[in-house]
C-alpha cells in the first residue's frame, strides 16, 4: 500500500500509529485482530520487535557498527543461534546485492547502499509488516528507483505487507492500494492535488 500526501499531511503520523511508535488520541489501532492500545509498554516493544520492520528516510544506521552488525542489531534479543543469525544476514545482504559491503561502516556507503542496509535490518526478523517512511527521500532518482523496485520485489517474494509513505507518486512502485492524505484526513487523489 502507498500512502501519498504533501509534507505535513500526516503520513509519518499514520505510520507511527500503525507501528505503535505513537498512541492515538482517540480511536484505536488493530493489528492481526488485537487492539494495540490494550498492550503494556513492554508488550508493545515486543510486538514491534517481532512483527514490524521500519525503514526510515534517514536510514538510522548505527555509525560505529559495520553493515553486518547493523543488520544483526535487529536480532539482539532473538533466540536464534549465532550460526543461524550469520547465515540469515549473509543471505539477506546477498539478495540485496550488498554482500561485498558487509564489513564497511555506514559513512563508507552511498545513500542507496545505506538504505539497502536499513531494508535488510527491517527484513532480518521476518516481520509481518514493513513500514517505509519516505524511503527514497534522501536519494538520487536512480538509486530511489532501485530501492522502490527492491521493496516491491521483496513484498511479492516474501509475502510481507508493505506500507510506503511518500510525498509524491512513486512511479516505480505499483501498490495494490493507494491512500491520499491531506491535513490528517483520507481524501481523493484530486483533493490531495495529485
Amino acid at each position: 500500500m502507498a500512502v501519498v500526501g504533501r509534507s505535513g499531511s500526516g503520513k509519518t503520523t499514520l505510520l507511527n500509529l500503525i507501528g505503535s511508535l505513537d498512541t492515538p488520541t482517540s480511536g484505536y489501532v488493530k493489528f492481526q485482530g488485537k487492539q494495540l492500545n490494550s498492550f503494556s509498554h513492554r508488550d508493545l516493544a515486543l510486538f514491534r520487535r517481532q512483527k514490524i520492520g521500519f525503514v526510515f528516510q534517514t536510514f538510522n544506521l548505527l555509525p560505529g557498527l559495520t553493515v553486518t552488525e547493523n543488520v544483526e542489531s535487529a536480532l539482539v534479543h532473538s533466540q536464534l543461534k549465532r550460526v543461524k543469525v550469520t547465515e540469515k544476514v549473509a543471505d539477506l545482504l546477498n539478495s540485496l546485492k550488498i554482500a561485498d559491503l558487509a564489513n564497511r561502516l555506514p559513512f563508507e556507503l552511498s545513500e542507496g547502499q545505506q538504505q539497502k542496509v536499513a531494508i535488510a535490518r527491517a527484513l532480518i526478523k521476518n516481520p509481518a509488516l514493513v513500514l517505509a517512511d519516505e524511503p527514497t527521500g534522501e536519494m538520487d532518482p536512480i538509486a530511489g528507483k532501485e530501492i522502490v523496485e527492491k521493496l516491491a520485489e521483496l513484498n511479492k517474494e516474501s509475502k510481507i505487507t508493505l506500507v510506503v509513505a511518500s510525498h509524491g507518486i512513486l512511479s516505480h512502485f505499483s501498490a495494490d492500494r493507494t491512500l491520499f492524505l491531506d491535513a490528517g484526513k483520507l481524501v481523493s487523489r484530486e483533493q490531495a492535488g495529485y
